[in-house]
Parts: structure tokens; C-alpha cells; sequence
């Protein structure tokens, strides 16, 4: 279960929307409105409205919408149960509202229109709306023993509207990029040969960085809006850790190698470096044979007889 939240000042827009005939509507919830039809809804939402003037986006729209595989057991009640479950918990009551299920998907979903301006005049709080509903889906979900569903990787990128559709692309390329960078810098380069622009955001007067803003297709995110994994503190955590592995990888090849050209013995109890050695120290050049007391002082004593 996921919510999409939406706000805005045009109760008739919302209401034709919602109960469109071409997605096969029906209304399964409903509370202070008279549902004759669709422009009576809409007026009846505006009059409430007008007890508090000097709020401007007084309409509010949540879509909900459910995992394929729970189709067979969401029936309109059910629906109409866990949409005022979450309506509820997010604070959302003593109000007028709708909500309509559409036919046009083949996943489960409604759509909820509510006024904004409750029936005693007052504003409903959209405080941390969109953080506080993403836990409550959660809930919900859990509560309900619904389908989890794996998030972005399953959407449909073909039905998507900017800028929800370049949001989603970026966050694949970011995915890739993330996944395989080891610095700062070789991630900014690979992101720019793919027309995205990367700036940091700067705490005041100072150069620490506090956030990331990605530009792509002309608009702008905040790096946790794409997907919390993007913010900048877990792609820097995520950075270092891609260094630390590869540096780690290249030290295990190192000691492979080395220990593949340790010197080994032979039968005769010589030693042979490498595999065919062909740097035994008889062969090696003098200046980088091992140095061997012994053979030293035996040379010394036969350089003084040529002397002589």
C-alpha cells in the first residue's frame, strides 16, 4: 500500500476526476456531502471552504493504491475500511470527503477528496504530511497482512508523468553509479556524461557540505527526494565503502602474486624463483642477488691472488 498526496484549490476539478465513467467509478465512502452529482459535491465542498478564506489550497487528494496480488480479497468494504483507517491516523477527520474506487488499473486503488477546512472552520494540519503518511502505509500494510511490495523497482516507467518519470530514471542511473564509484569525483564525471548536474548544498559561510541537488531533464531533486538512499551523507557512506572494498581487492591480488613467485625448493634442495628460474640467484645479476657474507669474503680472497 502506497499513498500519492496531493494538494490544490479546485474542488470541481478534483470531484470530475474522481468520478470519471471512463475508470468505471463507484463511490464507496462518502460523509457531508449531497451526492446527487458531481457539481452538488463540488459546491457542497466550496461552501465549507469559504469558513475559512484566507487558506488558499484547501482541497486535498490521496490516491492509495495496492499490490495486484491483494486483488482478490479487496472488496469495497474492505477498501472503504483501510482508506478511514488511514485518513484517521493522519489526522484527516471531522471533515467532508469522498472516496471513489477506480476500475482502470489492474492494481486495487481509490482516491480520496477532502475539504481541507473541517466542519468547525479550522485547517486540517499538512505538517510532515507525505513522512507521516509513508509510516502509516507501513502500518497499514503490516496490519492488514498486505502484499510489501519492492518499491520502485516494479514500477511502470511507460505510465509515468513528468516529473515523476525523469525522478524515476535518475534513480536508476544513481543506483548504477552509486553501486560502482569509488570517489566523489569519478561519480560526478560519470553522472555529468549522462546530462546530470550535481551541486552541493553548503551549511551557511562555511564549505561543509550539508545536501545534494541532482539536475536532470531540467529539473531539480533534492538527493533523499529521489530515494532516501540518495541523500548525501549515505552516497558519501556509500563511496567510501565501494574504496575500501576495492582497495581491499587489490591488496588480496597483491599477495596472491606475491606468494604465486615465492621462491620454492626443488628436489635437490635448491632454490628456484619462479616457475622456470630463470632469476635463480647464479643467474641474477650481481647487484640484486641477495647479499651472502660468505660468497663475499670467497670473492674478496680471489680478486687478491689475480693481484699478486
Amino acid at each position: 500500500m502506497i499513498a500519492k498526496i496531493m494538494k490544490g484549490s479546485d474542488f470541481k476539478g478534483v470531484v470530475y476526476y474522481i468520478l470519471n465513467d471512463e475508470k468505471g467509478t463507484q463511490i464507496i465512502d462518502a460523509d457531508g456531502l449531497f451526492l446527487e452529482n458531481n457539481d452538488t459535491i463540488a459546491q457542497g465542498f466550496i461552501g465549507q471552504a469559504q469558513m475559512n478564506p484566507r487558506v488558499t489550497k484547501v482541497v486535498g487528494h490521496i490516491a492509495l493504491s495496492f499490490s495486484k496480488e491483494d486483488a482478490p480479497r479487496l472488496n469495497n468494504v474492505v477498501m472503504a475500511q483501510i482508506a478511514r483507517e488511514y485518513m484517521e491516523r493522519m489526522g484527516i477527520k471531522n471533515t467532508q470527503y469522498i472516496i471513489g474506487r477506480h476500475f482502470d488499473k489492474e492494481h486495487p486503488h481509490v482516491h480520496i477528496a477532502f475539504n481541507r477546512i473541517d466542519n468547525n472552520g479550522k485547517t486540517i494540519s499538512d505538517r510532515n504530511d507525505r513522512f507521516r503518511s509513508e509510516r502509516i502505509c507501513k502500518e497499514l500494510t503490516k496490519m492488514y497482512g498486505l502484499h510489501f511490495a519492492n518499491g520502485k523497482e516494479q514500477v511502470k516507467i511507460d505510465r509515468l508523468r513528468e516529473p515523476d518519470k525523469t525522478r524515476y530514471e535518475l534513480y536508476q542511473i544513481l543506483k548504477t553509479e552509486v553501486g560502482r564509484c569509488g570517489n566523489w569525483n569519478v561519480l560526478v564525471n560519470n553522472l555529468k556524461r549522462q546530462d546530470v548536474e550535481v551541486n552541493f548544498k553548503h551549511k551557511e559561510q562555511t564549505d561543509e557540505i550539508q545536501g545534494i541537488i541532482f539536475t536532470m531533464n531540467g529539473y531539480r531533486f533534492n538527493g533523499s527526494k529521489v530515494d532516501r538512499l540518495f541523500s548525501y551523507s549515505k552516497i558519501d557512506a556509500a563511496l567510501r565503502r565501494n574504496s575500501y572494498e576495492e582497495r581491499q581487492e587489490q591488496s588480496n591480488q597483491q599477495q596472491a602474486y606475491q606468494k604465486d613467485a615465492s621462491p620454492v625448493s626443488d628436489n635437490g634442495g635448491n632454490l628456484i624463483i619462479g616457475s622456470l628460474g630463470l632469476f635463480s640467484p647464479n643467474n641474477m645479476p650481481e647487484e640484486q642477488q641477495p647479499y651472502d657474507p660468505y660468497l663475499r669474503n670467497k670473492k674478496k680472497k680471489k680478486q687478491r691472488k689475480i693481484n699478486r
